[in-house]
């Protein structure tokens, strides 16, 4: 795969040093049909109106039904930054001011060496090439930037479009964990994916990091 943007080299040489650190600062990645960046709270009405539409909210945990909800979980995503147990990054299309979507990695263990993504988009983003886009980034962040050496992700066995979008970010099904979600009183079997950094071949790094 080809880079989309020439990286900033002050910015690649800061973030892969020592000097850097994510805990207290999300560097924007920039991506051909996506910027990345840092939730913001004023992101809150356009993250009500793109996640919790039906069609969305049908195969991922439970998100806030409210603004004031959105910008609690904002409030919240940015304390577990500093604290080192996760991140979270606003997806925002090419052409938009406020997020869209948003990738969340999480610690699996202390110091980050095994991690686990989620993400949800706006479904008017669908198939255009948004998500691989920014998943490109986040994979190059967690496993070049943050340290971690696999990335695990869990998805409903019934989301055709949720695993098809794994599977071509070149995760691996390891297996099926059976009655795992459980959603409006049902449950849900589901497919655990991983990427180990050993097999990520994208070429380091494959974003532009920017540092605010």
């Amino acid at each position: 795969m080809e880079n989309a943007h020439t990286s900033n080299s002050h910015a690649e040489a800061t973030l892969q040093g020592s000097a850097f650190d994510w805990h207290f600062e999300l560097p924007e990645l920039k991506g051909s049909r996506v910027t990345l960046r840092d939730l913001r709270e004023s992101d809150a009405p356009a993250l009500l109106a793109m996640l919790c539409s039906d069609e969305v909210a049908e195969f991922i945990s439970p998100l806030p039904y409210t603004i004031e909800g959105f910008v609690d979980f904002i409030r919240e995503v940015h304390t577990q930054r500093v604290l080192g147990t996760s991140f979270c990054y606003g997806i925002v299309p090419e052409g938009y001011e406020d997020a869209m979507g948003l990738f969340q990695v999480r610690a699996l263990e202390p110091g980050f060496g095994s991690a686990e993504w989620g993400f949800a988009l706006g479904s008017p983003f669908w198939g255009r090439g948004i998500f691989q886009d920014g998943a490109r980034s986040i994979i190059d962040f967690t496993f070049n930037v943050v340290g971690a050496h696999r990335l695990e992700a869990r998805s409903i066995a019934a989301n055709a479009r949720g695993n098809a979008a794994l599977r071509k970010m070149g995760a691996l099904q390891e297996g099926v964990l059976r009655r795992a979600f459980v959603r409006h009183g049902r449950y849900y079997d589901q497919i655990l994916w991983s990427i180990l950094r050993e097999d990520w071949q994208q070429p380091v790094p494959s974003s532009s990091f920017r540092l605010h």
